[in-house]
């Protein structure tokens, strides 16, 4: 038996629904509701089945609960024998050979890197499987693991002198020998875009795959299938060219001159793109000309530096490898520059000290049916926001799953006595310049009733600035802002102080799990729309538009319903929780589409007035 389990009906026809689809060897979409226990009801039949299983979370913390904790527990549950393997992207994992490279350089680092190279070494002498995040003296966000973990781009293969030893390798051949196969999202449409031929020998054997978060994997996929060229891969490879250069090409002084020249490059077309954080079309890039030509350069010493590399390619292995990077980062850099066909989108997004240089499909429907029909498995969708109002056709049209039959199983809880549903009457719209400063007046009494113990939700980075300032001075409770520090470690402070007030933005809206009261109260800025700025979002609306189609109620409204439904997923995660959500969107009631939202929403008590909230409070602690 497993500890605390509690029988739910909903759980055991999904597992029935689930056990159905794979002996028949067909597609499911299942939904399944918060505290349904969707995770167990894939599980036991998938191990059942007896058949080669592949299951693809959303994120790397995900897989790992799955693997290290969810797994476990079923195996001493159901008592039947089977072999599971956890998998990861090559970035992930330890690469023996590229650690000697930074400890070996005659190149300085500095105090910081040298002694998290120095920790890194130690660990390498006693891990068993190479994977960074057990490495807890080393945060996994930490730059420096670029001097120790692999790319595609970097990798020697089986040239490799710690080839033998390879800590992914062995994860690799753990994987084909496995039964159960646990990847993520990204690793996944990594195989699918054929990007890394390595992982590509795994998902022909598959015969069923589970996609759980499968809200997010179009996203992950439409990324996976085009071409990303930024400026930290580009430094990247002038770096450890110079390092090889050190090593073993001297000989060839102009091999360092580009290597430091590519370099330059990239720094000036950074700044050449001005100081501002943003994703921007194409067409921002050919009109400004100081942008061009820093692109212009970057490409003409590129082409230096892939010349240089071609010559120093026949001394050894290392050298070789840059040079098929630099070879590679060419031909994409050309193709993305040179793209006029119109069944792409171009674009590019700044970072603090970088840029990305993108093309993306326009559409990723049809490549996602090409795919599923090469690998004959059957496939199964789950997440706890497939449908909007009761339909899928948003998630079915996005991955084209014409035909696939769907099923739905709402949550356990009831909505109706643990929580209520506040939205404050004279809110300002969301376009007004005093909206935020109107709704943190507005949340403050909630914050009070609640005595902290909330998430507040914002769909910007920006919008969740100035809330931060606005509440620094208004509230007695401690405030977690993200970006402080990172996600793990607020949430861990969250939980223990059991009375704070944690601002988020989208990473916060999914994905994370708080039960009991510590997360009493989820407050939402607004309606969660994605940018209608967004280059790629734009593209897609106007192709939908030239095909006749209703973009707004097609795609935006759709997505911005799962967004919301994520983020009000938060708030009760067990059958004893208790919680307000507050929403401050006032076209929530003023807006036609506002009931689309309101019907997606668990059906839980509603409310305009303050005192309400605060009687539900105050009915917790009179207990």
């Amino acid at each position: 038996m497993i500890a605390g389990y509690h029988s739910r009906a909903a759980q055991l026809e999904m597992a029935q629904a689930i056990a159905q689809a794979i002996d028949e060897n067909r597609h499911l979409i299942a939904e399944a509701g918060t505290g349904t226990g969707k995770t167990f009801a894939y599980l036991v039949p998938a191990i059942l089945s007896g058949k080669k299983v592949i299951i693809s979370t959303g994120t790397k913390n995900l897989q790992d609960q799955l693997f290290n904790k969810d797994l476990p527990v079923i195996r001493k549950a159901i008592q039947v024998p089977f072999i599971a393997a956890l998998l990861k992207g090559r970035s992930n994992y330890l690469c023996t050979y590229r650690l000697q490279n930074p400890l070996t350089s005659a190149l300085g680092f500095s105090k910081e890197d040298a002694a998290a190279l120095a920790k890194i070494n130690a660990w390498s002498k006693r891990t068993q499987t190479g994977d960074i995040s057990e490495m807890s003296d080393v945060g996994e966000a930490d730059p420096v693991w670029y001097q120790a973990t692999s790319t595609v781009d970097n990798c020697l293969g089986q040239d490799c002198p710690d080839y033998a030893k390879c800590f992914l390798v062995k994860a690799r051949k753990k994987a084909q020998e496995s039964e159960i196969l646990v990847v993520n999202h990204h690793l996944l449409c990594a195989d699918w875009s054929i990007r890394d031929s390595g992982f590509g020998e795994l998902l022909p054997d598959a015969q069923v795959v589970i996609i759980d978060e499968a809200h997010q994997l179009a996203e992950t996929a439409s990324n996976f299938l085009g071409i990303n060229v930024g400026g930290k891969q580009l430094t990247d490879l002038a770096g450890d060219a110079l390092i090889e250069y050190y090593k073993d090409a001297t000989d060839i002084p102009a091999l360092r001159t580009a290597c430091e020249d590519l370099e330059h490059e990239v720094k000036d077309l950074r700044l050449a793109f001005g100081i501002e954080l943003k994703r921007g079309e194409w067409k921002e890039i050919e009109n400004n000309p100081n942008i061009i030509g820093g692109l212009t350069a970057v490409k003409e010493q590129l082409q230096r530096l892939r010349d240089q590399l071609e010559l120093a390619s026949v001394k050894t292995k290392g050298l070789e490898s840059c040079f098929k990077r630099a070879d590679e980062l060419l031909q994409q850099l050309k193709i993305i520059m040179d793209d006029n066909s119109g069944k792409w989108i171009r674009w590019y997004e700044t970072h603090r000290k970088s840029f990305t240089l993108s093309r993306t499909p326009l559409d990723i429907a049809a490549e996602f049916r090409l795919f599923m029909q090469q690998h004959k498995a059957a496939w199964i969708f789950t997440s706890a926001t497939l449908s909007v109002a009761n339909t899928f056709d948003h998630f079915v049209a996005n991955l084209g799953l014409d035909k696939a039959p769907s099923e739905s199983w709402g949550s356990p809880f009831d909505y109706s006595s643990q929580a209520l549903f506040y939205h404050p009457k004279h809110l300002p719209q969301p376009n007004d310049p005093g909206f935020i400063p109107a709704i943190v007046d507005f949340a403050l009494p909630v914050l009070q009733a609640s005595k902290g113990r909330a998430f507040f939700l914002f769909t910007s980075h920006r919008a969740l600035r100035q809330a931060a300032e606005l509440l620094e001075d208004k509230i007695d409770y401690p405030l977690l802002v993200q970006g402080s520090r990172p996600k793990a470690q607020l949430l861990d402070q969250f939980k223990a102080a059991g009375n704070a007030v944690l601002l988020g933005t989208s990473s916060f809206w999914e994905g994370v799990d708080v039960r009991g009261e510590a997360l009493s109260c989820v407050i939402i800025d607004k309606l969660p729309f994605s940018s209608p700025g967004d280059p790629v979002l734009k593209a897609r609306l106007a192709s939908m538009t030239q095909q006749g189609r209703n973009p707004f109620f097609e795609h935006q409204l759709p997505a911005a319903v799962i967004a919301l439904r994520q983020g009000i997923g938060r708030l009760i995660r067990d059958v004893t929780d208790r919680g307000v959500l507050m929403v401050c969107d006032p076209r929530l009631l003023k807006r036609s589409y506002g009931q689309i939202f309101l019907d997606s929403v668990p059906a839980m008590k509603r409310t305009r007035n303050i005192d309400d909230v605060r009687a539900f409070f105050q009915h917790e602690t009179s207990k």
